[in-house]
């Protein structure tokens, strides 16, 4: 059964809504925006998949000259992170509505309601949801719990991103996949496996990273038995065993100049030898790479192969970071608190309005894993239903005090400001130095000139986890 949530006083609209659902659809009426929202402690099986909401209702007003729309929305989201969210107004409220839409509704209407266009709007947002269903059916049967929830979005930059995957999955082409560390560029490369026409064959993923500079080609192309020092055997590599099926090669930048120059004769030729061996073998796999350097400037430097560059190259898709999806974090906590729930027995389903106001403000450098580990962090230490500020860290609520945060309100003393722009430039020159060294701590500290200790002190002041980088 699926639900249908109006809130408005206008029994004209309200019967023109009506008729246009089928009668699949539970129809509730409120009366105000209260109301609405209170029907959250239904459950998510009461959940409304669509929310008509009068202008009004929402708290805009004739007499008030500036409103913050996406605030007023964001109860919405959070209460009701799946529904499609439609603004309702007279003519002359044209421009308030646009702005209810930029700040996040789905769509909107003008009164009186014509039939034919709320029709025209229910078939647009069914359709979309249906394509967000195919998403979910991926994620349910395909891909790791710990990670399905990069598919789900609310983000426009994410949806763009997920058309041109739709599009290139059935293909044979090569897919570089670049973005920041924790922003699911391994679960794209498993859905894109699943929509090829290589499905029922293996996945096999390497982090080229995590891989001894002296064992990458025999990990990769294989050996052949006493080929150098303790190969007492021959031994299969990654690309033979992915044979019919996708090879993703995670951290493709961190490649030796001797595996580059192999993996460039396996996107060339399709062929390639095992270390010490004769034999040429062919490469039926499907080869995608993903890195969170700048593989162009990496080529500037002399660190990669340009030849190299431009093969991978060839269908590049480039996942934002969550600091560009602030939409998707109401949805990516429900689906943390869900699991979190199932797994422990509590029912944890909110956050604290001051929480969730640290969150859109906050610069997010470690993507989802860092907002999944603040998330569970907060539901252990937490006892009542809601995830309250005592929960997180102090830092996430500081940090939103940064002079660049657009906020209004008196500026804060010059000391304090010293203080904020100094903790602004720490925590950035951390991320960017354990993103280069993949979280390793001992390199990270040499590279910046500190003890480790000194290092895990600072990483525990602002909050970083080393699992964010690898």
């Amino acid at each position: 059964m699926h639900h249908l949530m109006i809130v408005c006083r206008d029994p004209e609209a309200i019967a023109t809504i009506q008729g246009c659902f089928p009668g699949g659809y539970r129809v509730r009426l409120a009366q105000s925006k209260e109301q609405c929202l209170n029907a959250a402690e239904s459950g998510p099986a009461q959940a409304p998949d669509f929310i008509f909401l009068d202008l009004e209702a929402l708290g805009h007003s004739a007499s008030v000259g500036r409103f913050d729309y996406r605030e007023a929305l964001e109860p919405f989201k959070e209460k009701f992170p799946a529904a499609e969210t439609i603004i309702m107004g007279p003519p002359e409220s044209i421009r308030q509505l646009v702005m209810a839409v930029k700040a996040g509704a789905s769509n909107y209407l003008t009164y009186p309601l014509d039939p034919s266009e709320v029709a025209f709007v229910r078939e647009g947002l069914e359709e979309e949801r249906l394509r967000q269903s195919e998403l979910d059916y991926l994620r349910s049967y395909f891909l790791p719990l710990d990670l399905q929830e990069v598919v789900r979005t609310n983000s426009p930059a994410l949806r763009r991103v997920l058309d041109q995957l739709r599009s290139v999955a059935p293909t044979r082409s090569t897919v570089l996949l670049t973005g920041e560390t924790g922003t699911g560029k391994g679960v794209l490369a498993r859905v894109i496996h699943q929509l090829s026409k290589r499905a029922r064959q293996a996945f096999i993923s390497v982090h080229c990273g995590a891989i001894p500079d002296n064992l990458v080609e025999s990990e990769l192309f294989g050996h052949e038995k006493g080929s150098f020092t303790g190969a007492v055997k021959r031994k299969l590599g990654k690309f033979e065993i992915a044979k019919g099926g996708t090879i993703f090669l995670d951290e493709v930048g961190t490649l030796t100049p001797a595996a580059q120059i192999k993996m460039l004769q396996v996107l060339q030729e399709r062929t390639f030898q095992r270390v010490g061996g004769v034999e040429t073998i062919e490469a039926d796999v499907r080869i995608i790479a993903a890195s969170n350097y700048d593989l162009k400037e990496l080529c500037e430097q002399g660190q990669f192969r340009r030849d190299l560059y431009y093969r991978l190259n060839v269908f590049p898709l480039h996942t934002p970071p969550l600091c560009e999806r602030i939409e998707d974090i109401p949805l990516l906590v429900y689906t943390f608190l869900g699991r979190l729930n199932l797994l422990y027995g509590k029912q944890i389903t909110q956050l604290a309005p001051e929480v969730s106001e640290a969150f859109r403000n906050y610069s997010w450098p470690g993507n989802i894993r860092e907002l999944e580990n603040l998330i569970e962090r907060a539901y252990i230490l937490e006892d009542g239903p809601v995830l309250s500020v005592d929960s997180f860290p102090g830092e996430l609520f500081t940090f939103q005090g940064s002079l660049g945060n657009g906020h209004e309100g008196s500026p804060p003393k010059l000391a304090e400001a010293r203080r904020q722009g100094v903790e602004l430039i720490e925590r950035e020159y951390l991320h960017d130095l354990l993103t280069q060294n993949q979280g390793r701590i001992d390199r990270t500290a040499r590279a910046a000139g500190i003890t480790p200790r000194q290092l895990h002190k600072m990483m525990t002041k602002y909050g970083i986890r080393k699992e964010s980088f690898k």
